[in-house]
């Protein structure tokens, strides 16, 4: 049972376009998922949300990224800080959890440079320890999506001594500025952008966690999360060519190929997702999801020849957010397992 109906779906669709391509907020995509319940769903009744499982929600954001990956995308971070803060303390969740279910506030993150963004350098980010539990944070956080539109920011920095910690930043913090938004291949309206951090205090209540070594613990494949929102690619794709097989019969045995393909990659996932956390099957199915959606948005552009390929065909857009999953979150496991199947 979908968790959104095809008004909502047809609405943030017919948005789709924009959001890929234009820097401004994709506010209005924003009002009709809060209209709909859906900022509250990953959120526990108790502050203010509706607490939907882990299938509901897997399928409800696939649904959103099959209709507008950027609007997706944009929520994928607000979730993953919203997974952050509900194994925070609970004053931080008081504070924060509520305007999020409502959709009055908007989460962000920014982790990459403690996962997979400029693991070759020295720390992007750094804290100071100050007295009594406070720190000061300096350096940058290099990619931060909607950083400009966030009431608070889950961010990672490294001490001296190699520990990490994680805080809340609220986004108004003094020292916190922004870079200019990042002009992305596609998702524009993701509003990516780098954050500068200038001696910005951080209190002992705006800790998450740490000091500790690794903070995130063990991080692989993106999450399957991000894996989930690649098979929404595959899933908008198949959809256009199950339906052009009503003009085009020889593509029956294409589409039907992909249909089988989708079907079974979203019950291993959505399997994964149940049960305890296996690092080598999170980024296993991540390679998988990756390569279905690369496969079937290219064959979509194929049969689409060059209609296809021009601007506002949905086609056109797919194709080149498929390629985001070979940047977004990919560590170098997923990364060598897609290069062995591209040049094979």
């Amino acid at each position: 049972m979908n968790l959104l109906s095809d008004d909502v779906l047809d609405a943030l669709a017919s948005r789709a376009e924009a959001a890929d391509s234009s820097s401004a907020w994709p506010s209005e995509s924003l009002s009709v998922l809060k209209s709909a319940g859906a900022l509250g769903w990953s959120i526990p009744i108790e502050f203010g949300g509706s607490g939907k499982n882990t299938i509901e929600l897997f399928r409800g954001h696939e649904n959103i990224a099959t209709a507008c990956l950027t609007t997706a995308f944009i929520l994928s971070q607000r979730e993953a800080a919203i997974r952050q803060l509900l194994k925070g303390p609970a004053h931080l969740q008081q504070r924060y959890l509520p305007g999020l279910a409502s959709g009055d506030d908007y989460a962000t993150v920014g982790l990459s440079q403690l996962t997979t963004s400029r693991q070759h350098m020295k720390p992007s980010l750094t804290a100071s320890r100050l007295d009594q539990g406070r720190y000061e944070l300096h350096g940058e956080i290099p990619w931060v999506t909607g950083a400009d539109q966030a009431k608070v920011i889950i961010v990672g920095a490294t001490l001296d001594d190699g520990l990490q910690i994680l805080v809340a930043l609220p986004g108004a913090r003094q020292g916190v500025s922004y870079g200019e938004t990042i002009e992305l291949a596609s998702l524009t309206g993701s509003r990516t952008s780098l954050v500068q951090c200038d001696r910005v205090a951080i209190e002992v209540d705006d800790v998450l966690a740490g000091p500790v070594e690794k903070v995130l613990g063990a991080v692989g494949g993106g999450g399957l999360e991000t894996s989930n929102l690649a098979l929404g690619m595959a899933e908008a794709a198949t959809g256009y060519l199950e339906r052009e097989v009503e003009k085009r019969a020889d593509l029956e045995s294409v589409a039907s190929h992909f249909r089988v393909t989708v079907d079974q990659t979203r019950d291993r996932l959505h399997a994964l997702a149940q049960s305890p956390k296996d690092a080598d099957a999170a980024m296993a199915i991540r390679e998988e999801c990756t390569m279905l959606a690369l496969q079937a948005t290219q064959t979509s552009l194929l049969m689409a020849k060059g209609a296809g390929f021009a601007k506002p065909h949905p086609v056109q857009r797919w194709t080149r957010q498929a390629l985001f999953f070979l940047v977004w979150s990919c560590p170098r496991p997923v990364a060598a397992g897609v290069l062995s199947r591209l040049m094979a």
